[in-house]
């Protein structure tokens, strides 16, 4: 990619796409393309083949997506396929009618089997059942990934795909409800902290393994595979490393400085038991991931205080 070179990052406004854009500001790309939700509805099939048509991006970064944790990927089953299905059909199918030079899709580890052996290598990529909470949402990356591999076989597009592992950063959502698990846990510890409460109940009987990548060295890898990786299939991004979700607890209740208890709920689920990504591939490509948990939660904190600030402010 050259600094001038016409660039569609779509999600700009989310946790993902304002990572990846604020890499390619830092880089010196002077020519990007963004469209919030409401200046353009990316399920809408005609809005996207006029967008394509007027703008004729150069690389597009498909980061747009419906994202949530299990309540909401177990409670909106319907949307989330629909919805994910919708957008990846439309910007796919328009980068191809329009010549895009490279397309990077973005995925989710939740593609790979529930009892997957770890670390998971891509190629156990379906190959055993999915986790039956965000089921939906996974068919529809497992249907997006298989579509940019289609149109490499069928028309030669350079369209390629990345499975980040669990995310959390800058611009995440914290929602009590629709949030991923780590956002979560800095939402209630930091509540219970300003309650005085006496303990914080988390789902589950926090045993299950989890790893988590800092957004913006998730920008950074696509950034590095966007212009040094060109293949057939998909490619994991991750850190290679994982915790408990019991011992994620305690660094979160460290860093915000909740001084009370933390008490589990078995009767709620766990989710998968293990989820790490083999990132080899990644790394034989020349990429590894930088910043630690515990530095990258601590700048996910300042910027859940800069935000709830701005909200009460308002």
């Amino acid at each position: 990619m050259d600094k001038k070179d016409k660039i569609y990052i779509a999600g700009h406004k989310g946790m993902v796409g304002s990572a990846i854009y604020r890499k390619l500001v830092k880089e010196g790309f002077t020519n990007l393309i963004i469209r919030s939700s409401s200046e353009l509805d990316l399920r809408d099939q005609q809005q996207v083949s006029n967008f394509f048509s007027e703008e004729k991006p150069q690389y597009v970064f498909l980061a747009a997506a419906k994202v949530g944790g299990i309540i909401a990927n177990n409670t909106y089953r319907a949307n989330f396929l629909y919805d994910n299905l919708q957008i990846q059909n439309n910007v796919i199918h328009n980068s191809y009618l329009n010549q895009v030079e490279k397309l990077m899709f973005l995925g989710s580890s939740c593609i790979y089997p529930k009892m997957a052996p770890q670390p998971i290598k891509e190629e156990y990529f379906l190959t055993g059942l999915l986790e039956p909470t965000n089921e939906p949402y996974a068919i529809a990356k497992i249907a997006g990934i298989k579509m940019c591999d289609a149109y490499r076989d069928q028309y030669g597009c350079n369209f390629i795909s990345v499975m980040p592992t669990n995310l959390y950063g800058l611009n995440d959502n914290y929602h009590p409800q629709n949030s991923h698990v780590l956002p979560a846990l800095i939402r209630r510890f930091h509540e219970a902290k300003d309650q005085n409460a006496a303990e914080v109940t988390i789902w589950g009987t926090g045993s299950p393994m989890r790893e988590f990548l800092f957004a913006d060295d998730l920008a950074e890898a696509c950034y590095y595979l966007m212009q040094n990786y060109n293949e057939h299939g998909l490619i994991n991004i991750g850190t290679g490393e994982d915790l408990s979700i019991k011992d994620l607890a305690l660094l979160i209740k460290k860093i915000i400085g909740f001084e009370g208890g933390i008490k589990f709920d078995p009767s709620k689920p766990d989710g998968t038991p293990k989820k790490l990504m083999d990132v080899t591939k990644l790394s034989n490509a020349g990429w590894k991931s930088h910043t630690t948990l515990e530095q990258g939660i601590k700048l996910a904190y300042q910027d859940f205080l800069n935000k709830e600030l701005l909200f009460t402010q308002r």
